[in-house]
């Protein structure tokens, strides 16, 4: 039978409850596997001796670097695979007959590289099962969960080089990218008590804002990893280099710009949106309302009272314009606003939020300031709706500049983060070119990032021009999708971005292997 080595760590101060401990321990011990050895990354040698006596651990004692670590028991490792358990934050429990079903997985996929599995997670007393995603080349998301768990073959870990010691907070990102370059990555699932281990965690709420919270410097080298990865499989698109593309056609547009709306049954948020644009600095512009709710959506009404003959209408004020379809497609409502706008630009407004009185301004002069620029990428502040229908600035929050947006590295950069930017502004005609926002005939599509293929694409064509001041106010609230998601929306959101990503990345290796 391969020989498997088991590589797992163990602090004193992370103070992990006893009975976790005392399970980690004895579920290894009693693997139906018995072909394995065990090493075991400490700082705290004696008190680990005794408490994972039942293993015989080969000891290494801890350095303050994963990649070190890991290079180091790598060397010391005599079997075939690695069983990698990441428990350094949370107990992690296997299951009994863990280690001999990822070396079944190793005798059918011959071409394997590293095995995850989907888990249970243990939160409060509570156990549920957590469902990993498969993975493919589009897969590129910093953030996608792998699990606590890599069954790795210890020839591809070598065949990379062991973990790189020039990566300081990505190096499990830095690890399976580098692998998927020259094995296949699969995923083993888990239903009705399929899971191959349990993780014991506090539990914490998904909040699309998590990673600004994360540091200025993870980010910078989890782009610096994500960059290179594009680079050695043929990807990655170089500054100044861009894709063949239509030309715009003469402007015929006799407004500056248009704001285009869709909305389904809101009434309460969608004069506040529609003021915003009627408060701007710019009036040589439309506000375009599509509500997607049908006759019977009362936010239809609210919309008239601002249009001529309404109690709210105001001739000197921005025109606002109605289109009621029966479908619920948010990228039908652009396309469809877009063939109906009498602007040069188009404008992105989400119902729930509001533009800050100089943001048309501010996004016209960045396109007067170059011809090339094909869509303008701004920068927001995230507000709290209450009950009263007031809204407070989030504080904690800091404005959302997405620094991602270099101008050397924003679409390369684009398809590690599953944001594309906000407020989104873009030239009709390129909208048009670019063969218009996705109308959810995408795999996994609901709804949801239909511009991020369009963005994408617009990227790789024209170049994205920046606004850094704050012109947008995102405003959070219970029925918000910026606010807090369960688990299974985050995977069909991931889902359709993954496939967008996956796409864009067959797409850019075509184009550069012709170049």
């Amino acid at each position: 039978m391969t020989k498997v080595s088991v590589v797992l760590h163990y602090y004193k101060a992370k103070e992990f409850d006893e009975k976790h401990i005392k399970a980690q321990v004895a579920e290894l011990a009693g693997q139906s596997c018995k072909d394995l050895e065990f090493i075991l990354i400490t700082c705290d040698k004696e008190d680990a001796l005794s408490r994972f006596s039942a293993l015989k651990p080969r000891i290494l004692n801890c350095q303050n670097d994963l990649a070190l670590n890991m290079n180091r028991a790598l060397n010391m490792a005599e079997g075939e695979w690695i069983l990698f358990i990441d428990n350094r934050d949370n107990p992690v429990i296997m299951k009994k007959a863990a280690v001999d079903g990822f070396l079944m997985g190793a005798e059918r996929q011959k071409d394997a590289g590293l095995f995850y599995s989907s888990y249970e997670l243990e939160d409060n007393g509570e156990i549920k099962e957590v469902h990993l995603l498969d993975h493919h080349i589009g897969r590129v998301r910093d953030n996608m969960d792998y699990g606590k768990v890599y069954f790795i073959r210890k020839s591809a870990l070598e065949a990379i080089g062991g973990f790189d010691v020039s990566v300081k907070y990505n190096h499990l990102y830095d690890l399976r990218l580098k692998i998927s370059e020259k094995y296949k990555l699969y995923r083993i699932a888990n239903r009705y008590s399929g899971s191959y281990y349990r993780v014991v965690a506090a539990g914490k709420k998904a909040d699309v804002f998590d990673y600004l919270k994360a540091g200025k410097a993870i980010q910078l080298e989890a782009e610096r990893v994500f960059t290179e990865h594009l680079k050695r499989i043929g990807a990655y698109m170089a500054p100044g280099v861009m894709m063949p593309k239509n030309q715009i056609h003469r402007d015929v547009s006799t407004l500056k710009a248009s704001i285009i709306i869709p909305v389904g049954n809101r009434p309460e948020f969608i004069g506040p949106a529609i003021k915003s644009v009627q408060q701007q600095t710019v009036r040589d512009i439309e506000v375009i309302v599509m509500v997607n709710g049908g006759e019977k959506d009362s936010t239809s009404d609210v919309v008239r009272s601002y249009m001529e003959g309404g109690a709210k209408y105001d001739p000197e004020k921005p025109e606002v314009r109605l289109c009621v379809l029966d479908i619920n497609s948010i990228g039908l409502c652009l396309n469809l606003g877009a063939k109906m706008a009498r602007g040069k630009y188009y404008i992105q407004l989400d119902s729930d939020d509001q533009l800050i009185e100089d943001a048309v301004e501010k996004i016209l002069a960045v396109y007067d300031s170059d011809p090339e620029i094909g869509m303008v990428i701004g920068s927001y502040e995230v507000w709290e709706k209450h009950a009263d229908g007031g809204i407070t600035r989030v504080e904690e929050i800091p404005v959302v500049t997405h620094d991602e947006w270099t101008d050397e590295n924003g679409r390369n950069n684009l398809l590690r983060i599953n944001g594309a930017g906000a407020p989104r502004s873009a030239r009709i005609e390129v909208i048009k070119n670019i063969g218009y926002f996705s109308i959810n005939d995408d795999p996994y599509a609901r709804n949801y990032g239909e511009d991020y293929e369009l963005v994408g694409k617009v990227a790789e064509q024209y170049k994205i021009g920046r606004v850094w001041d704050p012109i947008y106010k995102v405003v959070r609230h219970a029925g918000g999708t910026d606010h807090s998601i369960n688990q299974h929306t985050i995977d069909r959101n991931d889902n359709a971005k993954d496939w967008v990503r996956m796409e864009t990345i067959l797409r850019r290796q075509a184009f550069n292997k012709k170049a």
